[in-house]
């Protein structure tokens, strides 16, 4: 003992000199002696400590394998127990736990204190070391070592934070039967618990039976619930629940003002958070706390965040006349940003400077990331020279914002010198960062770019996580190669991200053991996009096995893995099938989201069920999930498709009501359905309030003039193509060649003549085939000349080969200011139109309504999007 003593001195002395301890304790454990080991192996507390102290972790790993290694002593035994405990105390609970298996096996007759128990305990919950937590209780229950309430508090503990509430009330229950009694600390983790999964009404059950446990409530435990009742909304009851803490003598403090202000703010009711604000800035009337930094700031936050600026800023100023600090400048920089005030921004920063606060990085990329969300990336750059100017340094969120918003506008030329110019000022790009310019490179198709990409981020050690194996998976599911997106999803299984190595000979240098890891395990979001891409193929029978193997990989599907199938199903019009998931996606706990009930219209809508959809459409009403312009679009379809028109024309009334801007698509089943009837007076009272609501767009315009053209409407259709053409929009989707056949058959040769001079005179290039039925009707008249002249362009047009079906860009008359394009489109988009929509569907007029299409003034040339077929 007295060697051991000497050494344990020697080491003491060196603590500022931690390797020059080592090297001290091994050479006197390398002696061959065993009584050197001995002593060597009592000091290993001591050097235990240094080591940790010193963070140097190749020294610890050699000192936990030698004491492995070592046979152990009686006398060693009480060192061994203290090395364990020192590890616990200090990040290493694998090595604690480790060893203190080691001891159990050996010596396990010696461990029957709970000390020690309780540190490991200690340790995996500061680690999340759930299983470590599971084995220790039963090897108690198995040594039949008592706990302590202190022991139950902190596996209770364990248990909630691991979101185990069930499991931690069992054991709360179990106390009395241990021979233990609950204590306010007991009841507030598990109050916590039950409040962090939402379960803040079993929280409130706990509260009200303390009690009868003998142990009084307290203030903490109340403010709990509280919180928590904010956090979900219910004022009432939060309110209900401070009431009570009054009644039953406790003060609410600031903790419980600001959890209410925090949640009113957050529901976006400022104004009711404002009031509680100002009663507490009149304590002295009212006793209640004053409001600290923290209230200022989420009152602050609230107001910025519904865009009451000119409030937030007088509680900035009265914030910077008591105390500035970084954080609440930093909340209104945000707050500007957000809403666009870049100049108020700056002079905000301008402030901070002059008041000797000088703004953090993170004030920086405030701004920076609401520059890059906005599009102004040249702004966002120069953000860069002003940090560097200030003397603060772009970090990776800096250049990550940045290069996000490169990659957003398809810059992605400009993305890769960015994160060239990063590594050049040493700032080290991360995963993310990575991710965010591969994800562009694989959309872009630049796939030798990307595995280029995926080979630095390997070399450089940025870590392949599995966002980047899904981003991977979802390019090769995009491009069809689904075989190989299975073959990688598999590997992550097993071979973490070196599974990317099965891509291809370029890949090898993925491979990587280092790579193994937990941290590349596919998720919810790779067996997702997998399935979706099986789906969509068809593939039903490989997406069931799929799904089974992701639960035996103990992945609970969430309601997004369901609706891939529910909405696959639907669109293939297996119902029977869809509705055998629903029931299994329900019984699992999984409620109908909005993408549920589109799917299922969908569903019924192929199948011609109508009466269903009118069923499922209510029963969204009944459990408050309001449709969107999907579920209308797809609904007004069917219903169309049923002829059940009234239905859809109400439908469309309801929408807008219920300010559900409708689109192109909403009418334009509508407009088909009525020219069906026929109803062309109603078509084109439908015509005109889409016109009013969406604007001139060619799809509108095409839909209508083919649908009349179908019917016969010659006069009808011509009119509307004549005001087409004023409008300069393209004519691919308009069957303009079978209404200049039409009218040469109804001998309206001039008409059509008319027609194809003014196609010719507004610049249009056209299939030189729609010449043809004029130059021959042209020729029976008699009018050679102009069929001649119509023959020799029919020649010109054929030369040049391709159609183009749209104006000439060099035509004269057709050129013009971008920019007034631009205001012509916010000219027509800017205004709902819903007045004058819901007036124009409450009645049926005769004739073509509010005036004839002859009458519409030429508009600016507007190029559309074509319709595309939403199912």
């Amino acid at each position: 003992m007295e060697q051991s003593g000497k050494l344990v001195k020697v080491l003491l002395k060196n603590t500022n000199n931690p390797r020059l301890a080592w090297r001290i304790f091994k050479r006197v454990l390398s002696s061959p002696s065993n009584e050197s080991h001995g002593i060597s192996f009592s000091a290993a507390p001591t050097i235990a400590r240094i080591l940790v102290r010193a963070k140097m972790h190749e020294e610890i790993d050699e000192l936990h394998s030698l004491m492995l290694s070592s046979p152990i002593e009686n006398a060693k035994f009480s060192s061994f127990l203290s090395v364990v405990s020192i590890f616990a105390k200090s990040d290493y609970i694998d090595k604690a736990f480790t060893q203190f298996q080691f001891l159990r096996s050996r010596f396990p007759e010696n461990l029957t204190g709970i000390y020690l128990y309780n540190v490991l305990l200690e340790g995996c919950i500061k680690e999340r070391r759930v299983d470590f937590v599971s084995w220790l209780y039963k090897d108690m229950v198995l040594c039949r070592i008592a706990p302590q309430t202190y022991t139950f508090n902190l596996l209770i503990r364990a248990l909630c934070d691991s979101s185990c509430v069930d499991a931690a009330r069992k054991l709360f229950d179990e106390m009395p039967e241990k021979g233990c009694k609950p204590n306010e600390f007991t009841f507030g983790i598990l109050v916590r618990g039950y409040c962090r999964v939402g379960l803040p009404d079993k929280g409130l059950e706990l509260l009200n039976s303390m009690e009868s446990f003998g142990v009084l409530p307290n203030k903490v435990v109340y403010n709990t619930i509280v919180s928590s009742f904010c956090r979900e909304g219910r004022n009432d009851d939060s309110e209900k629940l401070v009431e009570k803490m009054r009644g039953e003598g406790f003060v609410p403090d600031i903790v419980t003002f600001n959890s209410r202000i925090s949640a009113l703010c957050k529901e976006g009711k400022v104004l009711d958070a404002s009031r509680i604000f100002r009663d507490m800035e009149l304590d002295e009337y009212l006793g209640l706390p004053r409001p600290n930094r923290i209230t200022y700031n989420l009152m602050l936050k609230g107001f910025c965040k519904v865009g009451m600026l000119e409030e937030a800023k007088t509680i900035f100023e009265s914030i910077k006349e008591n105390d500035d600090s970084m954080q609440s400048y930093n909340i209104w920089l945000q707050g500007l940003v957000r809403h666009g005030k870049f100049i108020e921004a700056e002079t905000v920063l301008k402030q901070m400077i002059d008041k000797g606060i000088w703004p953090s990085i993170y004030s920086y990329n405030i701004l920076m990331d609401g520059l890059c969300k906005l599009g102004m990336l040249s702004d966002a750059k120069a953000i860069i020279g002003l940090m560097k100017r200030n003397g603060v340094s772009p970090d990776v969120v800096t250049y990550g914002c940045l290069l996000h918003g490169y990659c957003s506008v398809g810059k992605v030329d400009a993305a890769k010198s960015l994160l060239q110019e990063m590594m050049k000022n040493n700032c080290l790009p991360n995963a993310y960062t990575c991710n965010i310019l591969l994800h562009s490179l694989w959309k872009l198709g630049r796939i030798s770019e990307a595995e280029e990409l995926l080979r630095k981020m390997n070399e450089k050690g940025y870590g392949l996580d599995t966002v980047t194996c899904n981003i991977i998976v979802d390019g090769l599911c995009g491009s069809g190669d689904l075989d190989k997106a299975i073959e990688i999803v598999k590997g992550m299984r097993v071979h973490g991200s070196a599974a990317l190595g099965n891509l291809g000979n370029s890949y090898i240098g993925l491979v990587d053991d280092s790579l193994i890891e937990n941290n590349c395990l596919p998720d919810l979001i790779t067996y997702s996009t997998l399935l979706n891409a099986l789906c969509k193929a068809g593939k039903f029978a490989e997406a069931k096995k799929l799904f089974a193997e992701m639960m035996g990989e103990k992945l609970q599907p969430d309601y997004v893995a369901y609706n891939i199938f529910i909405h696959h199903f639907c669109k293939q019009g297996k119902l029977s099938s869809a509705f055998r998931v629903l029931k299994d996606m329900e019984k699992k706990g999984c409620h109908k989201s909005l993408e549920t009930y589109n799917s299922l219209i969908l569903g019924l809508g192929i199948k011609n069920q109508i009466f269903e959809i009118h069923g499922l459409m209510d029963e969204m009403k009944e459990k408050g999930i309001s449709p969107n312009i999907c579920t209308y679009n797809t609904a007004i379809k069917y219903l169309c498709e049923g002829e059940k028109v009234e239905d859809a024309t109400n439908l469309l009334d309801e929408m807008m009501q219920k300010n559900v801007s409708p689109n192109v698509f909403s009418f334009k089943y509508l407009i088909g359905a009525f020219c069906k009837v026929p109803d062309f007076d109603m078509a084109q009272e439908v015509f005109e309030t889409a016109v009013s609501i969406c604007g001139q767009k060619e799809g509108l315009y095409s839909l209508m003039f083919n649908e009349l053209l179908a019917a016969g409407q010659l006069l009808k259709a011509t009119e509307l193509l004549e005001a087409v053409l004023d409008r300069g929009f393209e004519l691919g989707n308009f069957h303009y060649k079978n209404l200049l056949e039409s009218l040469c058959k109804k001998d309206e040769i001039e008409v059509a003549s008319g027609i194809l001079h003014k196609m010719i005179d507004k610049g249009y290039g056209f299939d030189p085939a729609a010449l043809m039925p004029v130059i021959d009707g042209l020729g029976k008249m008699g009018n050679k000349k102009e069929a001649n002249n119509f023959a020799e362009k029919m020649m010109e047009m054929a030369s040049v080969g391709e159609v183009q079906n749209k104006v000439d860009p060099n035509a004269r008359h057709l050129h013009q200011n971008n920019w007034q394009n631009i205001l012509h489109r916010h000219h027509f988009n800017r205004d709902d139109g819903s007045g004058i929509a819901l007036k124009s569907l409450t009645r049926v007029k005769k004739g073509w309504g509010q005036g004839d299409l002859s009458s519409f003034e030429p508009q600016r040339v507007d190029y559309l999007d074509y319709f595309e077929d939403d199912d």
